[in-house]
């Protein structure tokens, strides 16, 4: 059976407990609303911080996949100080 949500004062929107319980939205959570063909989607949604937004782009998660392919594989080096890092990155 569906749920009903209630529209209040400032139209505020209370969704019933059921559905926060099983979506885990919690107060202070975002939801994106999209006006649909027989009525309002609303999805639970993540921001990013701007400054942070960079680590999300397809570019950059691609970059994380390789390297983390990298690390497991052992394709890696260590060094014991930073003059030690730069004598190898000059070389």
């Amino acid at each position: 059976m569906p749920e009903v949500a209630k529209v209040m004062e400032h139209f505020q929107i209370a969704l019933p407990a059921k559905i926060r319980n099983k979506l885990h939205i919690r107060v202070g959570d975002f939801l994106e609303a999209r006006a649909v063909k027989d009525g309002i989607l609303l999805k639970p949604k993540e921001l990013i911080d701007k400054s942070q937004a960079y680590f999300w782009t397809k570019e950059w998660q691609e970059a994380e996949k390789k390297a983390d392919e990298d690390f497991k594989a052992g394709r890696f080096k260590t060094f014991e100080s930073v003059g030690d890092f730069l004598k190898d990155l000059h070389k």
